[in-house]
């Protein structure tokens, strides 16, 4: 099954959600930037924190005052992730961005966190074909997603919620709760001031 070509551009295609192919030049060619930006900040010091804050900068599409990512980080554009202020990004985030990627204010991302925007066909022939589309992920404010967290396409997170460890969230989850598992579910919701 080809997905009707309409004239758009495949990255007009991939930004809308729409079937796209990712060997696409244009495409091939943004993601070959953000490799190379991607190389060139997991080889930056820790000693060299403006050098690291000016890579990130030209990476992705915004990133708030005295927020921090620690490398290594793996991106496939990066130009279509948000970050807000005073976040931290421990080691070895996956923020695979074919869809934007939208990430709050206080946010806590453990180790080997993944957000994962891409999707791909049930049907085998459109897969071999190549083609794929994405939804976008949000993160809300003050959330933290626990180490080995995976989020998958399409999920809003909803402000001051915590995602346990090695949990893997399919669907949303609203704000002020905690989630485990897999897939993730609601174990409590949390009060303010709850540790």
């Amino acid at each position: 099954m080809t997905p009707d070509l309409d004239g758009r551009s495949m990255r007009e295609r991939m930004l809308a959600g729409d079937p796209y192919l990712a060997d696409d030049p244009e495409l091939v060619e943004l993601h070959l930037r953000a490799m190379d930006l991607t190389e060139a900040f997991n080889a930056t010091s820790a000693r060299d924190p403006q050098r690291r804050h000016r890579l990130l900068t030209q990476l992705l599409g915004a990133i708030g005052a005295d927020t921090e990512i620690r490398p290594p980080l793996r991106v496939d554009y990066g130009s279509h992730i948000r970050i807000g202020a005073r976040s931290f990004v421990n080691f070895g985030l996956v923020a695979l961005d074919v869809a934007p990627i939208t990430i709050g204010d206080d946010v806590q991302i453990g180790t080997n966190v993944q957000l994962l925007t891409p999707t791909h066909p049930v049907d085998p022939e459109s897969r071999r074909a190549k083609w794929e589309a994405a939804k976008p992920i949000t993160v809300g404010d003050n959330v933290w997603l626990g180490s080995g967290a995976i989020v998958l396409a399409g999920v809003t997170i909803g402000d001051n919620t915590v995602v346990g460890a090695g949990a893997v969230v399919t669907r949303d989850l609203p704000a002020n709760v905690v989630a485990v598992g897999n897939p993730a579910s609601v174990a409590r919701t949390t009060a303010p001031g709850a540790t």
